[in-house]
Order: C-alpha cells, then structure tokens, then sequence
C-alpha cells in the first residue's frame, strides 16, 4: 500500500491535504472542548443556589428547632420556620437540577460540534483516500511487469476519460487489442500518471 504518489506535484497536494484535515480534526476537537469548558460554567450559579438554599435551610430548620422548645406556642412558631426551610431546599433542589441539565449539555453539545466534521472525514476523505491507496499500491506493485502493464492499459481504457484515450491516437484500443507493446505501455503511462505514479518502461 502506497501512501503518497511519486509525482511532487501529485504527492505535495496529498500531504497538504492530510495536514489540512489533520489541522481541521484538531480544531475541532479543541472547539469542542472550549464548548464543553464555557457550558460547564453555567452550572456555577446551579452549584451557588444549591448551596445557599441548603445553608438557608438548615438555619432555618436549627431555628425552627430552637423556637419549638418554647413552652405552649413553640409549635404555632415552628410552622413558618419549617415552610421557610422547605422553600430554601427546593431552591437547593432546582439548583441541582440547573447542574443536572448543564452537565447533559456539556456532552451534547460538542459532541453535536465535533460530530459533523468527524463524518465528513471519515465517510469523504477516509474513504477516499483508502481507496487511492489501495489502487496506487496495487499499480505500482504490477507496473514493472509485462502482464501488470496490460491490466493498467485495460484499466486505462475502462476508465479514463475518452479525451485523454483519444490524444493517443484514434486506434489505440484496436493496437492494445493487437498486442502492440507502445500501446500498451501508452495506456499504462496514462492510468499511472492518473494515479500520479511513474511509469517504469520495459526494456
């Protein structure tokens, strides 16, 4: 498996492209961390109404205490205290449901963040370049060989565009088809240069 051609040209635009969606991948997760790091600041003013609304209601609830134990109307003066204290707790409690929330979005929202670009490389670009790889593998592996070469031709007239077949020369298919060796390694040249590969002639 091959994993740059060996023309420059062909092979500077592929190590571009790699550092580009290696740079694009890197941004992103950096983007997504920065949106994690800003969403989990939200919960601080969850974290500060828990506490404070547990702080209420235990004062209140060791005053309410207190009052209870003053003969005859110790129960009438603990009421308030005690609604009191059930209101500081839900308090407490919805802040808790505030950190809650801001917790399930710190994950959902730079998953959702990362989520495309991460397709795009992996079902654009991966696949893409898998796929060059492979053939220019498979390429070079049988350019130097008389059979190799011919499968190229083949692949060449199967594939490449009917302008660039038709440059060389109007019977080219018919002289491949004929066994002619500088068709054949035309046709070669061509598929290979499509690949940004060299073409290694016989001798």
């Amino acid at each position: 498996m091959k994993l740059y051609a060996d023309r420059v040209p062909v092979a500077l635009r592929q190590l571009i492209t790699d550092i580009v969606v290696v740079l694009w991948v890197y941004l992103w997760i950096r983007v997504a961390l920065w949106i994690n790091d800003t969403v989990e600041k939200l919960a601080v003013p969850g974290q500060k109404l828990e506490s404070a609304g547990n702080g209420i209601a235990g004062n209140l609830a060791d005053a309410g205490g207190k009052v209870g134990r003053v003969p005859i109307v110790g129960d009438d003066l603990t009421e308030p205290f005690n609604g009191a204290a059930d209101a500081a707790r839900a308090i407490a409690d919805a802040g808790q449901e505030q950190q809650e929330i801001v917790g399930r979005l710190a994950l959902i929202l730079p998953a959702v963040a990362v989520a495309v670009p991460l397709a795009l490389v992996l079902f654009l670009w991966l696949p893409s370049r898998l796929r060059w790889m492979r053939r220019a593998g498979i390429a070079a592996a049988v350019r130097d060989d008389a059979a190799g070469r011919d499968l190229l031709a083949l692949r060449a007239l199967a594939g490449r565009p009917l302008g660039q077949l038709a440059k060389l020369g109007p019977d080219i298919a018919q002289s491949w088809r004929s066994g002619d060796a500088a068709a054949v390694d035309a046709l070669a040249d061509l598929e290979l240069r499509a690949l940004g590969l060299r073409h290694r002639r016989r001798v």
